[in-house]
């Protein structure tokens, strides 16, 4: 069911911030970044090793309910692809993961869901058309 890490968000108060810092870290700059409708970054993102994973840094007013009121560090959350996200997250569910976020488009073809596991665990599943273009061209270079 899980067939890779399709991107790691992690939740930051100043997601600029992050960015500049994790630029210095990684010698990069992000690719990609969102303001949110007061102009300050919403969601700013890289593209980062071999297989240009994607990281990304989301403003911490954006996160969802059940981590936004947390005085725990809420740390990232890492995105399986999956072929079919309805039926994954159904699956969880009948197993015993509760909802955190509910399957929400981010964007053409990036869809998103995140549950807890039965023991307090965070798993993000997603469809991503960056993943699937990436898996798309490794086979075709070893086909």
């Amino acid at each position: 069911m899980l067939r890779g890490i399709a991107t790691v968000n992690c939740y930051v108060e100043d997601p600029a911030e992050a960015a500049a810092w994790y630029a210095q870290v990684l010698g990069i700059e992000p690719y990609f970044n969102r303001p949110a409708p007061d102009g300050r970054a919403a969601y700013v993102e890289f593209r980062i090793g071999d297989h240009q994973q994607e990281l990304g840094f989301i403003d911490r007013r954006f996160a969802p309910s059940a981590l936004a009121g947390s005085a725990a560090p809420t740390g990232p959350i890492v995105h399986w692809h999956v072929d079919d996200l309805e039926a994954a997250v159904a699956r969880l569910i009948d197993l015993g993961a509760t909802t955190l976020l509910p399957i929400t488009e981010h964007g053409p073809g990036f869809i998103t869901a995140s549950v807890i596991d039965p023991f307090g665990n965070v798993l993000g599943v997603m469809t991503n058309v960056h993943y699937l273009e990436m898996l798309g061209e490794e086979r075709a270079t070893i086909g």
